[in-house]
């Protein structure tokens, strides 16, 4: 929106009314749909106008974003440190961060499956980036290329599969899963080591 400052982010009025945005906004999410759900109704939660809502959000999309993709990290790091290798475990807390994040989801927005789309794309780009890292932490001298590679098919596969179990239901503990996948996906790191060694 033109003519629109951004607001200075360490100003405790932004912060309190960031928090006031995104208050309302979790409050309309748990009420209403999110295809539905305007600007105004969420200024009007909030007792806000609408320029003071754009002047800290692009849009609805950008503070969908900005509440679930946030969030997402915040259940990653509970269980994995990012200072760790990429092992069997890691790839297990990750698939059990991952059905945190989507059960929780699942609670606090009413028809997650028709924001999970919309967010994927963030979530699946933090994840491969935190892949990378953990990459990077056991192989420091790989080509990071490959390494990249790797996240990438490690974080799409990872995502995908604990996005359809909450699809289909939850019907098995998170932990089930994984006993399911992490051999699968171990399987494929291992390739790394292997290359290293030739």
């Amino acid at each position: 929106m033109s003519g629109v400052f951004a607001p200075n982010p360490n100003d405790p009025r932004v912060i309190r009314t960031r928090q006031l945005i995104l208050d309302a906004f979790m409050w309309q999410l748990n009420h209403m749909d999110f295809q539905t759900m305007t600007i105004m109704d969420i200024a009007k939660k909030a007792t806000i106008n609408r320029a003071t809502f754009y002047a800290h959000f692009p849009d609805k999309y950008a503070l969908l974003e900005a509440l679930l993709a946030d969030a997402f990290m915040e259940y990653v790091l509970k269980r994995v440190d990012a200072g760790a290798p990429l092992t069997e475990e890691t790839v297990q807390e990750l698939i059990y961060s991952l059905c945190d994040y989507h059960e929780s989801s699942n609670k606090c927005v009413k028809k997650y499956n028709s924001v999970a789309p919309i967010i994927e794309k963030n979530i699946k780009k933090q994840l491969d980036d935190f892949i990378v890292q953990l990459l990077t932490n056991e192989n420091p001298h790989k080509d990071q290329k490959t390494l990249e590679h790797a996240a990438t098919l490690l974080s799409w596969s990872i995502y995908g599969i604990t996005y359809q179990w909450n699809q289909e239901g939850r019907q098995e503990s998170p932990s089930a899963l994984a006993s399911k996948i992490v051999p699968l996906i171990i399987g494929g790191i291992s390739q790394l080591h292997v290359e290293e060694e030739l």
